[in-house]
């Protein structure tokens, strides 16, 4: 094993390398440059960059974990906090839900803090397991395009500031499509924007458990 190489290290470069140049950068050669050492030096620590990428994943997962507020106020409120962090800790690092997306967490115990408090407060106020892992997953996956939208949007307009002109847009649409026009004026981005399609997707999930209760209640009486 080379010495001064530790795994916790090539993450931390890999991370750096992240914020600098963008996921497609990321490469085990270019880490390798960065660390100064020979590319098969980091093989005795990652395998690939799928690896890589899983571990550079794990690593934002702990600190979600770390930050986390402790479940408790209720399904909504344990969503919608997990939600604003998982966002968070994504926008700390360039294509930072990119990274996240299709990773495998390298290190099950910190699947088992995030997720086994959360289980077991929604299965006593009524969830069914299986409702309760859909509801983690939704947030999950939602948070995630939302952010690899935002972080796009973002990067291509520091680029081309001129790539979401509306003026351009609307000569473009012409005169057939009025409600679009007024439907692009519209559209904010940030925190408001977040909050109000976090809150869609938790109403949804809220109307959908109303419904399975009402259900299981109907076949209980027959």
């Amino acid at each position: 094993m080379p010495k001064g190489i530790t795994r916790e290290k090539v993450v931390e470069a890999a991370l750096e390398l992240l914020d600098e140049k963008g996921i497609d950068a990321v490469t085990v050669r270019a880490l390798a440059e960065r660390l100064d050492v020979r590319a098969p030096a980091l093989y005795w620590h990652l395998r690939n960059k799928q690896e890589l990428l899983d571990e550079m994943s794990t690593t934002v997962l702990r600190r979600i974990a770390d930050v986390l507020p402790a479940p408790g106020s209720g399904w909504r409120e344990d969503l919608a906090a997990y939600a604003r962090v998982l966002r968070a800790e994504y926008l700390r690092h360039r294509d930072g839900a990119r990274v996240f997306s299709g990773a495998r967490v390298s290190d099950p115990t910190v699947v088992v803090r995030i997720k086994e408090p959360l289980y077991q407060g929604w299965t006593k106020a009524g969830f069914t397991l299986a409702e309760a892992d859909d509801a983690l997953d939704v947030v999950v996956a939602f948070v995630v395009g939302f952010v690899i939208e935002e972080q796009e949007r973002l990067q291509s307009a520091e680029t081309d500031p001129s790539r979401y002109s509306l003026a351009e847009r609307d000569a473009g649409l012409g005169e057939q499509a009025p409600l679009v026009k007024v439907a692009g004026h519209l559209r904010d981005d940030g925190d408001e924007r977040f909050e109000r399609h976090l809150g869609i997707v938790l109403d949804g999930l809220a109307a959908r458990h109303v419904r399975g209760e009402q259900s299981g209640r109907k076949r209980r009486t027959r």
